[in-house]
């Protein structure tokens, strides 16, 4: 994987994507193995979708770290790891999405078969959407993130009805931060 050697800060407010950060033989290898392993989310007010915490990733983990240190010029640690999967009718919600007051980076890599029309990924500053990400599977987002920063995950459409979204995010904090809060109450 080439990354560029601009700054997020230089780009539009911290946030760039990076297509083909991985191959599809190897994202169907990470679904695959994570099949059977998903739990429903299925609050209706903040989201309705599956998941895997903390899945046994390391080496995409670290491929993830080494990009998002590349792209903000930090050192950074993986906090958290979990693989969202949107199938037709499935969403996110932003006020879902908790208040990061550690600046954490947050990097999500599209492991999806195929793209789905629609279902972005939209990172909103003050509510206003400034970034989005499409389905792009081998894809990969890095957003700074901070307290005014918040993420949603567009509805996927029953029109699509083979539609599925498979995103690893995972979340990184400076490494030398002895204390990282995160008020989320969606876990």
């Amino acid at each position: 994987m080439v990354l560029p050697v601009t700054t997020l800060d230089e780009l539009f407010g911290a946030a760039l994507m990076v297509p083909d950060a991985i191959d599809a033989e190897r994202a169907a290898a990470v679904r695959a193995r994570h099949e059977s392993s998903y739990t429903r989310y299925a609050l209706v007010d903040r989201g309705n979708y599956e998941y895997v915490d903390d899945p046994n990733e390391p080496e995409l983990i670290e491929l993830m770290q080494r990009a998002a240190e590349r792209a903000t010029g930090r050192t950074l640690a993986p906090r958290s790891a979990r693989i969202l999967r949107l199938l037709p009718g499935s969403y996110v919600l932003a006020h879902h999405d908790g208040i990061r007051e550690d600046n954490p980076v947050e990097v999500t890599l599209d492991l999806s078969r195929a793209p789905v029309p629609d279902a972005e990924l939209h990172y909103r500053r003050r509510g206003q959407v400034y970034f989005r990400f499409p389905c792009l599977p081998g894809g990969l987002a890095i957003v700074e993130r901070g307290v005014t920063i918040t993420c949603n995950h567009c509805y996927v459409s029953k029109l699509h009805v083979a539609a599925s979204v498979v995103r690893l995010v995972v979340t990184l904090r400076d490494s030398d931060s002895a204390m990282h809060t995160t008020r989320n109450t969606s876990r």
